[in-house]
């Protein structure tokens, strides 16, 4: 097993993730099987509790973890599905130490960061990789060096050294190069202070990575590498991108890779990067252009909605297009001429997942002006339940039509919590979580973008379309196109997708797809939505000559 560990230095939010990702796409291209860790430092259990503003999106695995929204840059950089053990908390490692202490598991020993919560972290990292079965393995640390949070974690990382041979271990050091516009100079005083600070923990990184908005210039490097006591060769830059799938192409263009392999005693390789290549040039130089509007309440803060960003991204790669994204905050829509001011110009409409009632009316006139005017509608989780009010309502005449989320006493709860939700106690790790089985009815357009009548897509809900509702919506002429096959009993029960057939596009999901999309295999109904967007484009080009 080779494990390499990257750590950060000067301010938090460099890129770590980006860097890790891109190296293990650099380490794939080169047929290596590789997995990667993502460790933060953070007391919490896990990301499910915590703010979208302050952390950003929560990503939801496979096996139904809440992580960090780098363990989504992993799979989707090496295409491959991580689980709960890919992210290592803080709050986790004293949790099963405290846990292991009272079953008595230390046999009376007295407890302590050395060497048991350091033990906690190597047995999860090594047990992690090994159950992956991975030939490498990219551990990420987050925070910044010089933490009081990040400390147990580099201890332990440091103490590989000594466990494992020198060809099997490698630490990677990721540090900000400021740059001065006015006085044209790169700034190499706060690298120096970090790595004299990771060395101060025991840890000598074998290669920089060295952060900045413009490429750092060899002469800099080179000064790097003489106060840092790191190979000038070994010193690479990390500019300011376009695209982030430009990362991998410009690592392993300054010889990142090359590196690496030096260092782990791994054979030589030429790798196979045509892919990344050809997205970047996809992402650059596209064909075709579309604006869709992401109508939600986080506006503010795109990394709430990261993985649906990515998947616009993977469909326009796809279809070789860009797809350009019109932010709208829900709370403006007060009312449909607003709608129509926000909404008139764009090429198709999603709206997002979310929790709280904060902007809920002003997805319902989003989702209702989408229905009227014909426009591509993509609706997740939320914006499925979203799509159902706005039916209920102005479609069958349920005046009043809510879900029990926002309207406890609403005279239809169309919308209402799931029957297994109503004895949870507690909010972390408590809803409906990780992959489920969508069963596709056939004759539908999402059985035609599927391909197939059975998937397994992600979840993070605890509230349902309302069963003794969904005779009535589909009477109505609302088309349920799949559902959970065998929920508890229940047969047919949950609604998963919903749709409309005399629509061009308008489909809702109780899953979220963006999860699962990657570069190379786009999730079908984001291929969907988007060739829905860019040919409503083409019909309006071709009305208006």
């Amino acid at each position: 097993m080779k494990y390499i560990f990257v750590t950060g230095g000067v301010v938090s939010s460099l890129g770590k993730g980006i860097l890790t990702s891109s190296l293990g796409a650099i380490l794939r291209g080169r047929g290596y099987r590789v997995t990667a860790i993502k460790i933060d430092p953070y007391v919490n259990v896990d990301a499910g509790t915590m703010r979208p503003y302050e952390h950003g999106e929560v990503f939801v695995t496979g096996d139904g973890a809440e992580t960090d929204l780098d363990i989504g840059h992993y799979e989707r950089f090496l295409d491959i599905d991580l689980s709960r053990a890919n992210n290592i908390t803080t709050g986790q490692v004293y949790l099963s130490v405290i846990q292991k202490e009272r079953r008595g598991e230390y046999l009376s020993q007295t407890v302590q960061v050395i060497p048991h919560i350091t033990d906690e972290i190597k047995d999860r990292i090594r047990r992690t990789a090994q159950e992956q079965n991975a030939e490498i393995v990219v551990v990420e640390v987050g925070g910044t060096v010089g933490d009081i949070e990040s400390l147990p974690f580099l201890e332990a990382i440091r103490q590989f050294q000594f466990d494992e041979d020198d060809q099997d271990i490698m630490y990677l050091h990721l540090t900000l190069v400021p740059y001065f516009a006015a006085s044209e100079e790169f700034k190499t005083k706060p690298t120096q202070h970090s790595v004299s600070t990771l060395r101060g923990v025991g840890i000598q990184p074998d290669v920089l990575v060295l952060r900045s908005e413009k490429m750092v210039p060899e002469d800099v490097r080179k000064k790097v590498a003489l106060f840092t006591n790191v190979h000038a060769g070994e010193v690479f830059s990390s500019p300011t991108v376009q695209h982030l799938y430009e990362m991998p192409l410009v690592l392993e263009e300054q010889g990142l890779g090359r590196v690496v392999e030096k260092k782990l005693g791994l054979e030589p390789i030429q790798p196979n990067l045509s892919f990344w290549q050809n997205a970047v040039r996809k992402l650059k130089q596209p064909k075709d252009e579309v604006t869709v509007a992401f109508v939600g309440k986080y506006v503010k803060m795109p990394d709430a909605y990261l993985s649906i960003l990515e998947g616009f991204r993977h469909a326009g790669i796809a279809h070789d297009a860009r797809v350009n994204v019109k932010w709208v905050n829900a709370e403006e829509i007060t009312d449909l001429a607003k709608a129509a001011e926000l909404l008139g110009q764009v090429d198709g409409v999603l709206v997002g997942p979310g929790f709280g009632i904060r902007g809920v009316e002003g997805k319902i006139l989003a989702a209702r002006y989408a229905r009227e005017h014909r426009v591509p509608y993509f609706g997740i989780c939320l914006g499925l339940q979203i799509a159902v009010i706005e039916y209920a309502r102005n479609v069958l005449g349920l005046e009043g039509a809510n879900s029990t989320e926002f309207d406890p006493y609403t005279p239809h709860p169309v919308i209402d919590l799931m029957p297994e939700q109503l004895e949870v106690e507690g909010m972390g790790g408590t809803m409906r979580l990780g992959n489920w089985p969508m069963r596709i009815h056939p004759e539908t357009l999402l059985y035609k973008l599927y391909g197939k009548e059975l998937v397994y897509e992600r979840h993070r809900h605890r509230y349902e379309v309302n069963p003794a509702y969904v005779q009535r919506l589909i009477e109505g002429g609302l088309t349920v196109s799949a559902v959970t096959p065998g929920v508890q009993g229940r047969g047919e029960g949950l609604v998963e997708a919903i749709e409309l057939a005399d629509h061009p596009f308008f489909i809702g999901l109780q899953a979220h797809p963006e999860l699962s999309s990657r570069p190379m295999r786009v999730s079908p109904p984001f291929f969907g939505f988007i060739g829905a967007a860019l040919e409503r484009k083409r019909q309006a080009l071709f009305q208006s000559i």
